[in-house]
């Protein structure tokens, strides 16, 4: 099934939110004002992506992006540092690349000293009624109605997982409705069936700089592969967006553990 950079479904979200934490593989604006290196708003980022260099880092879109397709959102899901207030209650996306659990994570990126770590330290227990706190809303009806779409809400992390699900088991987030998307596991499964999955270069990135183009990023402005559908990676670090879709499938509907854990998001929707 081909997929546009754009939604076209007509039915109601599975999910009356979603709530995206991690770095540059889920990044989709977050670092555009901020000063670091780690920024992925110029060409040829967003090459493929129906609003050009929108500081995604991929050809078109995220993992987090085709998720909130597949769980029915007609728009992505708008990053923390563009979200206009009337559409904060369907989620934000914190995501910000060089982010990390750890305070000193992305100093080498980041030059300012707020630097876009800030993004994704923020733990489940400090969620709270997110929307709320960022449209300062004053209505307490629309802070009662938000609470409550906040306790069906799905959070997706990429990193610090681990801990998280540690918390969970030991009855420290009760209410935490999130999954363990491992793409490294999924990356395993399509480097080994690479044919299947439509893939023929697995070991070198579409657009980067040194051997492979996979010791820096894109260059702006520098030329990428002609055909990203056959490449793996876009550059260094990232996937491509042919390979996002195939990790988000795999998040959404895998009865494979060792990919998504405790369940797939599919699973997990119908049951918030």
């Amino acid at each position: 099934m081909a997929w546009s950079t754009t939604t076209t479904t007509t039915r109601s979200p599975q999910v009356p939110c979603m709530f995206i934490f991690g770095d540059s593989l889920v990044d989709n604006g977050n670092n555009d004002q901020l000063l670091t290196i780690s920024r992925a708003n110029y060409p040829p980022y967003g090459i493929d992506f129906a609003q050009g260099s929108s500081g995604r880092f991929s050809n078109g879109r995220t993992l987090a992006d085709v998720l909130a397709q597949l769980l029915g959102f007609r728009d992505f899901i708008p990053s923390y540092a563009l979200a206009q207030s009337s559409s904060i209650l369907k989620g934000l996306n914190y995501a910000s690349g060089a982010s990390g659990i750890r305070d000193e994570t992305g100093n080498n990126l980041n030059l300012y000293n707020l630097g876009a770590r800030k993004f994704a330290i923020i733990g489940v227990g400090q969620i709270g009624c997110i929307p709320y706190e960022l449209a300062r809303m004053n209505n307490r009806n629309e802070k009662n109605h938000c609470n409550e779409e906040i306790n069906r809400a799905i959070s997706i992390y990429n990193n610090g997982l681990i801990k998280m699900i540690d918390r969970f088991n030991n009855g420290e987030l009760p209410g935490a409705n999130f999954v363990y998307v491992n793409t490294y596991e999924s990356s395993k499964d399509v480097a080994g069936n690479a044919t299947s999955y439509g893939f023929e270069v697995l070991d070198k990135g579409c657009c980067g700089v040194g051997r492979n183009n996979g010791q820096i990023t894109c260059l702006p402005f520098q030329q990428p592969c002609p055909d990203r559908s056959k490449y793996l990676f876009w550059d260094a670090f990232h996937p491509t967006e042919a390979a996002n879709v195939i990790y988000a499938r795999k998040a959404f509907g895998s009865t494979d553990l060792s990919e998504v854990y405790p369940m797939n998001i599919k699973q997990l929707a119908s049951c918030v």
